[in-house]
C-alpha cells in the first residue's frame, strides 16, 4: 500500500497537469526508498520501477502500458479480473522480495539505468519531453531554473 504523502504528491502533479508518468514517478521514488531501507529487496533498477508502476496504477495513475504484453493484447475474459492474491501467495512474494539485494536502488544503478533508457529516445522525443516539462513547471520554478542554468554558464566559461 503506498504512503499517503505519496499519494498525495502524485494527486498535486495530476492538478498541475503534469503527464502521467510523472505522476507515477512519486510512486517509483516511494519504491527506491524502500529498497533502500530494506523493506525489501529488487534484481535490478528496472524490477524497482516497475513494482512502483504497479502501485501508481493501483492508485488510479492512468501509466500507459508499453512492452510484449501490452502489444499483444489480453483476452477480455472475466478470469483476467485482477484477484486479491491468497495471505500464502502474498507471504511467499513478500518473503523473496526481501531475499533481493538492495543495490538497485543504488545510485550508481539508477545512473546506468536512466542514461540506457534516454539512449533509447530520439533527440525529437527528448525535445518533445522538455517542452512539455517546461509547460507545466510553473513561473517560480521557471525563473530558479533559468537562474540555475545562467549559473552554470557562468561557472563553465
Amino acid at each position: 500500500m503506498p504512503e499517503q504523502d505519496t499519494v498525495e504528491r502524485a494527486r498535486e502533479d495530476a492538478r498541475e497537469g503534469k503527464a502521467p508518468s510523472t505522476q507515477a514517478g512519486e510512486f517509483v521514488r516511494e519504491e527506491m526508498h524502500h529498497v533502500r531501507e530494506g523493506k525489501h529487496g529488487a534484481r535490478s533498477p528496472e524490477q524497482a520501477i516497475a513494482i512502483g508502476l504497479s502501485k501508481a496504477r493501483r492508485a488510479g495513475v492512468k501509466v500507459p502500458k508499453k512492452g510484449a504484453a501490452a502489444k499483444k493484447g489480453r483476452g477480455g475474459t472475466a478470469k483476467t479480473a485482477r484477484q486479491k492474491p491468497s495471505a500464502k501467495r502474498s507471504r511467499a512474494v513478500r518473503g523473496a522480495l526481501e531475499r533481493e539485494g538492495r543495490s538497485a536502488a543504488s545510485p550508481g544503478a539508477l545512473s546506468k539505468q536512466a542514461r540506457s533508457s534516454a539512449r533509447r529516445r530520439t533527440a525529437a522525443e527528448r525535445s518533445a519531453a522538455a517542452k512539455q516539462a517546461a509547460r507545466t513547471k510553473g513561473p517560480a520554478k521557471r525563473s530558479a531554473a533559468a537562474k540555475k542554468a545562467a549559473r552554470t554558464r557562468a561557472r563553465r566559461s
